[in-house]
């Protein structure tokens, strides 16, 4: 198909369904106020009806457009305060990177002992917060793509929707289901920060950068925020659509697998899962106990999941967005960075996988 054409009946129709699914599932649950519901209702009703057969599923532009909104929002809460809170970065991201080294370790010791799978495949799977370059990976090396990719995207669907949980059931979470937000930009405010978002988001795509689009976003609002030349975020509007979008995506992702699949993978993926929170659990209790930094903070900066997941929640609970961004940033580029390695130091000989 060029690039530039218009989309076909059946595909418009099916986003269209995708949407009415997800954004029903997003309002249901935030009727009931459920923390984080929009998100989390999104996602669940998506990747059921997925899996029940219904071929769910967004553009890419769409999917571009949630990214870049939802960039735009978290840029638009930087602060002098949240700027303060830098000083603790160095110290957290450390024990981020220690913590994602021996949750990546354990759940791949699990993985081989308990389910037998091979050592590639195990490590891979136990690889939190960058699924794109693990699965990727995963086809070069021949590895179990089916198993690592449930593995992967169930630890996301849990922790996107038991994080809200677990801390509304600790008291940490402020009332209500969402944050209280400041008022939106102007037209013109607006009509910048998107100009800036897209330039930023076209540069980090030219530079083959994670999460170009949103994270270009991100830094183009968060910089224009950050030097007072704008005032105000998107419109309550746009912010909730966002959130109902980005639950859409990680449902979609997950319905596109086939229920056998998934059932013949479901132990492995929910005993990894204990483990890589049990292991992570334990560098946040540290952490809540040697630093100032609010417990909420932490478990959501430190929640195995996927990035864009993660900072999405971010929006929805009373937790600093920057700090958030800046530790599922750095594990991002960690795990790009050390799991090639890893693999190829740890996993099965090319060789081997080859026969």
């Amino acid at each position: 198909m060029p690039p530039f054409a218009l989309p076909s009946r059946s595909d418009t129709l099916k986003a269209l369904e995708t949407l009415a699914i997800g954004s029903a599932g997003g309002l249901l649950f935030l009727w009931l106020e459920l923390p984080g519901g929009l998100i989390s209702g999104a996602m669940i009703a998506v990747a059921g009806a997925g899996i029940a057969g219904r071929p769910l599923g967004l553009p890419q532009p769409i999917a571009h457009i949630i990214l870049m909104t939802l960039g735009l929002s978290l840029g638009s809460m930087v602060s002098p305060v949240m700027i303060k809170n830098l000083s603790a970065y160095p110290v957290t991201i450390a024990l981020l990177a220690a913590a994602t080294f021996c949750a990546t370790f354990g759940s791949s010791f699990y993985l081989q002992k308990i389910h037998g799978w091979d050592r590639t495949s195990a490590l891979l799977a136990g690889s939190p917060g960058a699924l794109s370059q693990v699965i990727m990976l995963a086809t070069e090396r021949n590895a179990d793509v089916a198993g690592i990719a449930v593995v992967q995207i169930m630890r996301v669907i849990i922790l996107t929707a038991a994080v809200p949980m677990l801390l509304a059931a600790t008291g940490v979470l402020g009332h209500g289901p969402l944050p209280s937000r400041g008022p939106p930009a102007s037209a013109l405010a607006l009509a910048e920060l998107a100009a800036v978002a897209v330039a930023a988001a076209l540069l980090l795509r030219w530079l083959n950068f994670p999460a170009s689009w949103m994270f270009g976003a991100m830094l183009g609002s968060s910089v224009m925020h950050g030097a007072g030349w704008v005032e105000g975020g998107v419109p309550q509007w746009a912010y909730l659509t966002a959130l109902i979008g980005i639950g859409i995506l990680i449902g979609a992702r997950f319905g596109k697998i086939s229920s056998r699949t998934i059932l013949s993978h479901i132990a492995a993926a929910l005993g990894s899962f204990a483990v890589a929170i049990a292991i992570s659990a334990v560098f946040v209790a540290a952490i809540a106990l040697i630093t100032h930094v609010k417990f909420s903070d932490i478990v959501v900066a430190f929640a195995p999941g996927a990035m864009d997941a993660m900072l999405a929640l971010a929006l929805t609970l009373h937790v600093d967005p920057v700090f958030v961004g800046a530790h599922h940033l750095s594990r991002f580029i960690f795990v790009s960075i050390a799991t090639p390695g890893i693999v190829h130091l740890y996993g099965k000989a090319q060789d081997d996988l080859d026969d």
